[in-house]
Formats: C-alpha cells, structure tokens, sequence
C-alpha cells in the first residue's frame, strides 16, 4: 500500500521564511528571539511614555496632571496604531522594521528635543511646547500602538503550525506585560538616577533598532530592499550613539539657556534634580526647576522665618527643622544661645551632603550643617514624627517646598499638623512657610484655616523678598502670640518696631474662607495649582 506524498510547503510556511523549526515541542532560538523583541517593544514604550510624563512635570509643574494626562494620551494613541494596523496586508516585516526604527528615533531623541525647545522658546511660552509635547507622544503612542499586532501576525504566520492563535496571544502579552513590569520598577531606581531622562530616551531608542536588525537578519530572505533596511539600520545606530555620546553636552546646554547663569552643580538625587547657579546677583538654588532661595535676599525669607517663633520663645533649648536642608534656617536657629540642640530632618540626603561640603554653599549657611549641636536625619518628615513619639520640642520649623502635588501636600494637612502639635512642649511656636499670600491668597488662607482646625492658634504675616515677591508665615501655638521683647542684634532685615507691620494685611491679601486641608481631600494642593497657574 502507498502512502499518499507529503504536501508542499505552501509560501508562508517556516521552510520560505527562512526559520527552521527544532523537532518536538520545544522552542526554536528565532521564535524565542521574536518572544524577547516583544519584551523589549513593551520596554521601550513604557519608557518613553513616563520619560514624557516626567519630563513634563519637570518642566511644567503638577505632576498629577502631567502624568494623568500623558498617560491617556499616549494610550489614546497606542489604540489608534493598533486600529491603525488593519490596513497593513503585505511585507509585514519591510513595515515592521520600519516602524521599529520610526520609534527607536522619534523615541529616543523625544527627551533631548523637548528639552532643547522648552530651552528655546520664549519664557511664558508654554503653549508652544505643549503642542510639541503631546505631538510627540501622540505620534510615538501610534507607533507604538502598531508594533504589537504586527509581531502577533508575524509570529502566527511563521508558527502557526505548532501554536493554537490563543497560544501566541497568551505568549506576546505575557512578554508584553513583563518588560512593562522590569521597566516600572527600573525607570525611578536605576534608569533615572544613573543615566537621566536624556540618556534613558536614547538608550531606550537604541534598544528599538537593534530589534529591528535583529530581525532584518533573521528574516533577511524575505525582504526584497535589504540593503535599503540595512542602510536605514545603520544610520539609525549611528545617529543615536551620536546623541548618546553628546548627551551631557546637550543637557548641559539646555539647562544654562535655562536657567542664564553659570551652573556651578547639577546633579540628580534618588528625590529631584538639584541645579545651583552664580551670576553676578549671587547664588540660586533650584530643585525641579523651581527657585528656592537667592542669596541676595534669602535673608529676608529666613530671618522672616525662623526669628518671630525663636524670639517669641524667649529661651528655646531644643529646636526642630523639618525641611530646610540647605542649613539657612539652621543658621538662624544658632543665633540663639540658649540653643542646646537643632534636629534636622530632610529628605533628601544629597541636600545635606551638598551643602556641608560645597565650600560656597557652606559660607551662605555659616557652616551651620556642621554644627556640633546640630543632628541631620534624612528621612520623610511625617514618618519621622511618627516614629518618635516622645520627642518634644520648644521651637518646631517647618520649611517645606511649596504644595505642588500631593506628596507635598500631605505635610500641610491636619493629620501632619496634629503630629507637630504631638512634638511640641507646652509653651513652645511652631512656624510654616506658607506661600504668597498675593499670588496664592486663598491657598495661604487654607493653611492657616487648617492649622487651626487642628487646635492652634495661628498668628498669620508675612515679607517682601524681593526673588519671590510678597511671601507668607504662619506661627502656630497652644496660646496667642506674644511679640517678642528682643531681637538678635546681628539681622539685616527684621527688628521690632518692623514686626507689626508684618502681621498687617491689606484688603488684596485679607482672610478668605476656606476648606480645611485633609488627607481625604488635598484641597490645598487644587488651591494652590489653580493660583500659580495663572501666574505661569
């Protein structure tokens, strides 16, 4: 009995595509290879995705919204691609490749050339770089978007014969989801510490085009332009090793149009990008882009700050600093001689580090960060409270970075104030810096109405510094504020025929009412974001 011959290979079978399939069950080196492309795809997308997010709230502001918004955006666009993907019927690879290196490039140079344009448009300009922004995204999202289905019909064409379609759809997303699950974790541990936004896009990019080469060798039979694929490959590598290589020089460059001054440190810590100039006007401290002091006059905001609570005092012995690391307030904490101890509590460690060793920054402070009575603890200041119970203080400063987004918004809440009220001694002043109240009238008024919905009575003031205009304090007790007998004799700014002039309020900056700020509502970071953002 004969038996029947074999069929031939139809020309979409492995043999045609140049991919020999091991005998068996088991999985061939080119369908592994495939597998891991689509790990590094979900890598590379993820990665541009929260490189814009952060890039526009570095530069922009409101971190939620940012985020929130390129994050629908951009899975906006991945679902147009993937529709989009329909009406490719022919060379899926020629189209594949091409879409690898479109997102490589477009990807990976996304970083550097939104911040080369937020660099050069005008300041107030934002409207501009928004539509380059969300542009980018848009386009990068789509292409993005089409990759995926794209290599499901690849690798059902060239596996079908050994895999059910729901057997390739289960593989594609599980790799999909893993290198979108390595890329989450890595991007705020390793990839942004060590490389940088600019670094991480071009590296990311990188990664893209070697998919595509990869697969323009493994599927190189079936490609009529090779040399066409290969060529654009090759320029695509070189161009992005260029900008690799050119990284820092570009970053640095946008940062000094940036900022007009000479940057004498710009450095990244695990908690923000801390940038310090000096120009002919003195020294500045950035941290996200945002000012927050300038040595000509940060003397006002410190001695506003820190004087009206120590002084009311009398006789402090033991003083806490939350925030502040850049040993300002310390410095006018030790004026006091009765100080017998200063615990600082700062977040970020490199703040600490940065200003007691960096011999300019240590003049500006007076070498206060190294203090034998000072002890510096880096950890999250609500946290901290928390874990010390019994700590009691008679003077509490509190010199946090204005509420921008809910982290921040979170040590202005009754449930942070109720912990400050915990730490401090029966007749002891707790001070806030408070925001503008001009610019930020009702949120400066949210924080009073909060402290006192916790049981304090507040003593609301406020002082001109010249960098930041018209600026906001809040002293808080367990008793009304009783003006101070007398000043150290060594300040610029504050006396005390000056000190009730401070505690005026003209009818632009009068009282509002206001919501008390919670946990469950954050109605102080709204505030705030609805004011600045007229401003900017």
């Amino acid at each position: 009995m004969t038996r029947p011959a074999a069929p031939l290979p139809s020309a979409d079978s492995p043999v045609h595509a140049g991919i020999s399939q091991p005998p068996g069950g088991s999985i061939s080196l080119p369908e592994l290879l495939l597998l891991a492309s689509v790990f590094v795809i979900a890598a590379c997308g993820l990665v541009y995705e929260l490189t814009a997010g952060a890039l526009a709230s570095y530069l922009l502001g409101d971190s939620i919204l940012q985020f929130s918004t390129i994050i629908g955006t951009y899975l906006f666009a991945m679902g147009i691609g993937s529709w989009l993907s329909r009406f490719v019927e022919r060379q899926l690879i020629a189209q594949f490749l091409k879409i690898e290196l479109l997102v490589g490039v477009i990807g990976g140079l996304m970083p550097a050339a939104l911040f080369a344009a937020h660099s050069l448009l005008p300041p107030g300009q934002q409207a501009g770089f928004r539509i380059l922004l969300y542009s980018l995204v848009l386009l990068v999202g789509a292409l993005v978007g089409l990759e995926i289905p794209l290599v499901m019909r690849i690798l059902k064409k060239h596996f079908s014969q050994r895999y059910a379609l729901r057997d390739l759809v289960s593989q594609v997303l599980t790799f999909d989801y893993l290198g979108a699950l390595v890329v989450a974790l890595a991007f705020p541990l390793l990839l942004v510490p060590h490389l940088g936004l600019v670094r991480t896009g071009l590296f990311f990019g990188l990664l893209n085009v070697l998919v595509a080469a990869w697969a323009l060798l493994l599927f190189r039979h079936e490609l009529r332009a090779f040399k066409s694929h290969a060529w654009a490959c090759g320029l695509s590598l070189l161009l992005l090793s260029a900008a690799m290589l050119g990284a820092d020089r570009l970053s640095s460059w946008a940062e000094d149009r940036f900022y007009g001054e000479h940057i004498i440190v710009r450095e990244s810590s695990d908690y923000q990008r801390v940038v310090v100039t000096a120009g002919n006007g003195g020294v500045r401290l950035f941290l996200n882009g945002n000012l927050q002091f300038h040595s000509k006059d940060e003397y006002r905001y410190h001695e506003a700050l820190v004087h009206p609570a120590m002084a009311g005092h009398g006789a402090p012995k033991k003083v806490l600093v939350l925030g502040g690391g850049d040993g300002m307030a310390v410095r006018e904490v030790l004026r006091y001689p009765s100080v017998e101890s200063v615990t600082l509590v700062e977040l970020d460690p490199h703040m600490t580090q940065l200003f007691a060793t960096l011999p300019l920054l240590r003049q500006l402070n007076a070498d206060a960060l190294l203090s034998p009575k000072l002890k510096i603890v880096n950890a999250d200041a609500f946290g901290w409270l928390e874990q010390n119970p019994a700590l009691i203080f008679d003077v509490i400063v509190i010199d946090f970075p204005d509420p921008s987004n809910f982290a921040l918004g979170k040590l202005y809440t009754t449930s942070f104030y109720q912990l400050v009220d915990q730490h401090l001694s029966a007749g002891g002043y707790a001070v806030v810096q408070t925001t503008s109240p001009l610019i930020a009238r009702r949120s400066f008024w949210t924080v009073v109405n909060t402290l006192e919905a916790v049981g304090f009575s507040t003593t609301p003031y406020h002082a001109h510094v010249p960098s930041f205009g018209e600026w906001g304090f809040v002293l808080a007790a367990r008793r009304p504020f009783a003006p101070p007998r007398a000043l150290p004799n060594s300040l610029r700014f504050l006396n005390l025929a000056g000190l009730p002039a401070l505690m005026n309020f003209p009818p632009d900056m009068a009282r509002l009412p206001t919501d008390v700020n919670r946990l469950s509502n954050q109605a102080l970071v709204h505030e705030f974001e609805a004011e600045w953002g007229k401003v900017h």
